[in-house]
């Protein structure tokens, strides 16, 4: 009797042992079909046994073998291992999920996915018209001297300091010897700018390009060009973690500080962490990309689990560092949100042929929409949570659950025509600006102007070319991009994240801070960064002026290390939701007695979220 365990799609911890009739050849990795209940579904072979422990006659039959789609490999299935066991998820869970879709269905796959032909020319020709600097080819050097071996690095960069040529000439060296890259992004928004600068440096190599949002027929192509071998550079989101790639021998992950690398729904797991974990099972270099690490790295750097490679200028000759200018929201008015020396910093570019850049972390036209006659605020009925009103198309959303409702005529509680916006967003920030500048070329990015990838990436592209005046965005518009004209970031609404509850903030504030700071002179016109702020003598603006990453780090890590956070500690946060808040809690409290907890671990009592209800569900 041949048994071949199965793993499956299902929340259950354990593998499911079918029987394997003689005629059927399976090896560990195959994709088979197999009956579960009432219908079949598509599982993944694991391993041959010679018995069950079940009776043979309780025990079905394996129905098929797909193969329309290459065996998954002994590597690939040890990861999965490591990430169900590290992130605390059913083996069969995380190895299907990490599918396609398409690959989990029961349909064979159609003909021109399965027979679709590489794109012309396999060749490993590298084209860069840029001159590395001494630093670029240091690192060059010094990382790629540990090809063939796993070791992880912090590439720390300043803002323009050339860190994606460093990748381009590691990634050269990776396909002269016949291997895979993996180069990891945060953001889908990021992907085609790179992309761009990839195909355009390996004109020769097939690049396949991976994320959630690519149609099914995409997606599952590109997965598969990376599963046979076909594509010499994956170019992927977090999701490309998880993809099969039998020669991998670099992986980078580029801004490997972004909080959007942290997979939320579904199976929990970092991509970052998932990325180097995944180059020590396939022996080969981890290069994390950052201006701004994130602390966790950066202390991995400090204890020497991690080599630091640094990038201490800007590659362009002649750029620097932009001017980094407090104003006090205290001794200076707003006018429409703007200060007077934001105000005059924007004309002065404007009178130059030079681009601005006004950065509010707050989509839509105001965050709240209140009646001052009796204090009514518009607030969503599913989440605690105001609705953000947006004046394009007249409606109030919510940014949590996605509901949305129509801008109310009158108060509901008192019948007060008289509604007013409270607060700032892009769109209201937007109208001020053409206020202000009527003749300026205003280009606003968000997430609600940029929902199609086409026509962000024909922006942004637009932008480069000198076609806009203002840019208006949010986080967007402050990673990643090289705008050549831009000389003047002003940050509107600076001090939300000071006041924040999270340990994290001050960290991801500065990241933000300093992201969006980089986004100023790259090019001989020196840039400048006007911080609006009611706490101008705050550590963390002065640390932002000075351009000292390193001096703030150290004061965070002594406050973490004090407190008691990680990265000293190891933390697991466990959530649950219910219809009622009681009853969130109370499982809580009954779950945190059915452990045995040893001393030097602390369990904390379960409370209720900051925003408790979210989709109609109370979260605790």
């Amino acid at each position: 009797m041949r048994v071949l365990r199965v793993a499956l799609d299902v929340p259950l911890d354990r593998l499911f042992d079918y029987l394997l009739p003689e005629a059927l050849e399976v090896q560990a990795g195959d994709r088979v079909v197999v009956p579960f209940g009432a219908r079949q579904r598509v599982g993944i072979a694991v391993t041959t046994a010679g018995g069950s422990e079940l009776e043979p006659s309780k025990l079905k039959q394996v129905a098929r073998v797909l193969a329309d789609a290459p065996r998954l490999s002994h590597q690939w299935l040890e990861f999965m291992q490591f990430v169900a066991a590290y992130y605390q998820r059913p083996f069969g869970e995380t190895a299907v999920g990490a599918l396609p879709p398409r690959l989990r269905s029961l349909r064979p796959l159609p003909r021109r996915i399965r027979e679709a032909e590489v794109p012309a020319g396999s060749g490993t020709r590298f084209v860069s018209s840029h001159t590395p600097t001494e630093a670029q080819a240091r690192a060059v050097e010094q990382i790629g001297g540990a090809l063939g071996s796993f070791r992880a690095f912090l590439l720390h960069g300043v803002t323009g300091s050339g860190k994606t040529e460093v990748y381009l000439r590691l990634i050269a060296r990776v396909l002269e010897g016949g291997a895979q890259a993996l180069v990891l992004v945060p953001e889908i928004s990021l992907t085609p700018q790179l992309e761009t600068r990839i195909r355009d440096a390996f004109p020769d190599t097939h690049v396949a390009v991976m994320h959630s949002g690519l149609e099914d027929v995409a997606r599952t192509a590109a997965w598969l060009a990376a599963a046979r071998g076909e594509a010499g550079i994956i170019l992927g989101t977090r999701l490309a973690t998880l993809a099969p790639i039998p020669r991998l021998a670099l992986l980078v992950v580029d801004e490997e500080h972004d909080t959007s690398f942290k997979q939320q729904e579904g199976l929990r797991y970092s991509g970052r962490d998932a990325a180097v974990a995944r180059a020590k099972l396939a022996g080969c270099p981890a290069v994390l990309g950052s201006a701004t690490p994130s602390l966790e790295t950066w202390h991995n750097c400090l204890s020497g689990r991690y080599g630091r490679v640094d990038l201490p200028e800007r590659a362009v000759p002649g750029a620097r560092l932009p001017l980094v200018r407090m104003i006090d929201l205290r001794a200076e008015p707003l006018e429409q949100g703007l200060t007077r020396s934001a105000i005059d910093g924007i004309r002065e570019r404007l009178a130059r042929g030079e681009q601005s850049l006004v950065f509010i972390n707050r989509r839509g036209y105001a965050p709240v929409l209140a009646c001052e006659a009796c204090g009514w605020a518009a607030g969503c009925s599913r989440c605690t949570a105001r609705l953000v009103l947006h004046t394009a198309d007249r409606r109030l959303r919510c940014h949590h659950c996605g509901a949305e409702t129509p801008v109310p005529r009158f108060c509901p509680t008192c019948g007060n025509a008289d509604l007013r916006p409270l607060g700032r967003g892009t769109q209201r920030v937007e109208e001020t600006l053409a206020g202000l500048f009527p003749s300026a070329r205003i280009v606003r990015i968000d997430r609600d102007s940029a929902r199609r990838r086409a026509l962000l990436s024909c922006t942004l592209e637009s932008v480069r070319r000198g076609e806009a005046d203002i840019l208006v965005g949010t986080q967007l518009l402050a990673k990643g991009h090289d705008f050549p004209q831009l000389t003047l970031v002003c940050v509107v609404n600076a001090d939300s994240a000071l006041l924040s509850t999270d340990y994290r903030a001050a960290e991801r504030m500065f990241a933000t801070l300093a992201q969006v700071s980089g986004r100023a002179g790259r090019r001989e016109e020196p840039g400048e960064v006007r911080v609006q702020t009611r706490y101008p003598g705050h550590p963390l603006f002065a640390a932002l002026a000075r351009h000292d990453f390193a001096g703030f780090a150290a004061s965070q890590l002594a406050e973490r290390k004090a407190g008691g956070f990680p990265p000293f500690v190891f933390e697991v946060a466990l959530r649950a939701e219910a219809n009622k808040l009681d009853a969130a809690l109370a499982f809580l409290r009954q779950t945190k007695g059915l452990v045995p907890v040893p001393p030097e671990v602390r369990v904390y009592d379960p409370v209720p979220l900051v925003i408790t209800r979210r989709a109609g569900l109370e979260r605790a």
